[in-house]
């Protein structure tokens, strides 16, 4: 059938590789230093790379190619995810290393802020993350951290929403953030059932937005738990695109 579907000109492509990045489909890989469509299956046609692309190497262009195919998508994304975090652990990237912060004996960093026009107050700020890497596709589920923790389970935008984010969730708790539209909520629940299973959790606290889509992690969590077959104390919380606590 004919569909409208990516076109990489690789006599203008300089190799950089922002294509790659963009796309959410991975469709696209570096091949002999040029990017490359790897599959028409892959390809939603839409065009996430396009902006990218500093030499315009790239439109969208209508052939004939084969329809779209989110199940193979899906499992590409996987197994993609499942190979990344096997390098990474622990000889790969610094970034991914396993690693606790103490916040006990660190004092408050002083901020100046302006009260009103003629005044202003030194606030004491600290950051509460107690672990690193945070993104959920990045952590080890044998992370000694992880042990009879208190864990928090963020969609990726409620940090910026919400102003008070450290002090209100992220204090006492280890923290794993995630997008469920971007990324593979399958890959998720898997990474989730082995944190719950081996981690004897205190409690598990989901905050999400409240758009419809970030319902996406609310699902993970609590698949995970009954695969995981245990159950531990929950609690979720919303919060608006205007920044405000609107359930919990």
């Amino acid at each position: 059938m004919k569909r409208k579907i990516v076109n990489i000109d690789k006599k203008k492509c300089n190799g950089c590789g922002l294509c790659v990045n963009a796309c959410h489909e991975n469709a696209i890989e570096l091949v002999n230093g040029k990017a490359q469509l790897i599959s028409d299956e892959y390809c939603d046609g839409l065009g996430d790379c396009l902006p990218e692309c500093p030499t315009g190497a790239i439109n969208i262009i209508e052939r004939e190619s084969k329809d779209y195919d989110e199940k193979l998508v899906m499992e590409r994304k996987r197994e993609k995810d499942k190979h990344n975090f096997k390098i990474s652990m622990p000889c790969g990237c610094p970034g991914t290393t396993a690693r606790s912060i103490d916040r006990t004996s660190r004092p408050k960093v002083k901020v100046n802020r302006k009260v009103n026009a003629n005044a202003e107050e030194n606030v004491g700020v600290i950051s509460e993350l107690r672990q690193w890497p945070v993104q959920l596709k990045l952590i080890n589920p044998k992370a000694t951290y992880l042990k009879n923790a208190n864990l928090l389970v963020a969609a990726d935008c409620t940090a910026y929403a919400y102003a008070n984010f450290h002090e209100d969730f992220i204090k006492d708790h280890i923290v794993v953030i995630g997008c469920p539209k971007l990324d593979d909520v399958s890959y998720y629940e898997e990474k989730l059932i082995e944190i719950i299973k081996n981690n004897n959790l205190k409690s598990l606290t989901v905050v999400r937005m409240e758009v419809p889509c970030c319902g996406g992690i609310v699902n993970a969590v609590k698949n995970s738990m009954l695969k995981s077959q245990t159950i531990v104390p929950y609690r979720e919380v919303i919060i608006s695109t205007e920044g405000e606590i609107i359930s919990e």
